[in-house]
């Protein structure tokens, strides 16, 4: 599957590699020359390349969205043709002071993309936990789960493989009103593990009855 990341921070890099080195086609996305990000992700695999960012998204059949909720108002509206039709993972979160949701619940951030890509075919996934469990999802015993929602069922099938690549359990949830709740999750455990002291390497698991 050809990839490309529009951020190589602490969320984009790591998604990127294990992607990359999964077998699939990953670029990250440089909207600006030289940029000292997608140097060090780049470090993470040789696997990895990196174009500018009308090309990589040009030739992408998923883009990976991993940068700030803040940058997308500016970010996006520019690439809305190149993104038509495209499978656009939405990995951000509307976060807001007092770790409050950054539209004050009244949408979810990817129905807030959605809008900005209105041919695009958005899937929320990859946002539930911080970074820490984006590098290194091995755990003892069943995989965490990974909670997605879309209203694309050949780009949710598409997500839910590129889930299980970086060492999930894909967990579709529904359609992408759902995301809404997802980012509640998503302050959930920021609360509990940036101002309650839990471990960062707390992730949600989906158990069924024998």
């Amino acid at each position: 599957m050809q990839i490309a990341f529009i951020g190589a921070g602490n969320v984009g890099a790591p998604l990127a590699a294990h992607l990359a080195e999964a077998g699939h086609a990953v670029t990250l996305a440089e909207s600006r020359a030289a940029s000292d990000t997608v140097a060090r992700a780049l470090g993470r695999s040789p696997r990895l390349r990196a174009l500018p960012l009308a090309e990589a998204v040009e030739a992408a059949d998923v883009v990976v969205l991993a940068t700030p909720f803040s940058t997308l108002a500016t970010l996006l509206p520019p690439l809305a043709d190149r993104l038509a039709g495209k499978v656009v993972v939405d990995c951000t979160n509307p976060v807001g002071p007092g770790l409050r949701h950054g539209l004050h619940s009244e949408r979810s951030g990817s129905a807030f993309v959605q809008d900005l890509l209105p041919a695009a075919r958005v899937v929320k996934a990859f946002s539930i936990y911080g970074f820490e469990n984006l590098e290194d999802s091995t755990w003892a015993g069943a995989p965490p789960a990974m909670l997605f929602c879309g209203d694309d069922a050949p780009a949710k099938a598409a997500t839910a493989d590129l889930i299980r690549a970086c060492g999930f359990e894909p967990v579709d949830v529904g359609g992408l009103a759902q995301a809404l709740h997802l980012e509640h999750m998503t302050l959930l455990w920021i609360r509990m593990v940036r101002a309650g002291g839990h471990s960062p390497h707390l992730a949600w698991a989906v158990l069924r009855a024998a």
